[in-house]
């Protein structure tokens, strides 16, 4: 099965997918929205919030898109277009692919890292989805517990927010 990334109306992803399903019963729609859980604090209330991990998309798992699934997600309130573009539909693949699954494997909703910093003040993370892409890490905000993270897809760079829990500093061993 490919994955293919159609871009929608950000902050709507939710609703296109309820749509799209209401609108193709017939129709057996695989459509994924990883999401990221984040940690939003607002006139001294915290509560846990959950935002798209890539704002503006969603993923179609399918073998490929025949003509009945492009008309079904096409006429859909929402959708702006496939990735690469409309005529020349493509699957995921290499580093944009990798990085999907990545996520995938943690889950439909990315939960937060566990990190510490080192003695040269740089982010390690111990366990969860940043595992093994703090070469990504753009920004630290240790207050409210976040990192900004560059995902690309289809060479398109956006960045992301996602949260990490600091457990502090890493112990070094003195001789």
């Amino acid at each position: 099965m490919a994955y293919f990334a159609v871009q929608v109306k950000t902050r709507e992803e939710s609703k296109f997918i309820t749509l799209a399903k209401n609108m193709n019963p017939g129709l057996a729609l695989d459509i994924l929205c990883p999401r990221r859980s984040l940690t939003i604090r607002r006139r001294g209330k915290t509560k846990q919030v959950e935002a798209p991990l890539y704002p503006g998309y969603i993923f179609l798992r399918a073998p490929s898109i025949d003509p009945d699934l492009y008309w079904a997600i096409k006429k859909t309130p929402g959708f702006f277009r496939f990735l690469k573009n409309n005529t020349n539909i493509q699957p995921l693949e290499g580093k944009d692919l990798e990085l999907l699954m990545h996520f995938l494997h943690y889950g439909e909703v990315v939960h937060k890292s566990r990190a510490i910093f080192d003695e040269n003040k740089r982010v390690v993370i111990l366990e969860g989805p940043l595992k093994g892409l703090e070469g990504r890490i753009v920004k630290v905000d240790r207050r409210k517990g976040r990192v900004k993270i560059k995902l690309e897809l289809q060479d398109e760079l956006f960045m992301v927010d996602l949260g990490v829990e600091f457990i502090g500093e890493a112990q070094h061993a003195e001789s």
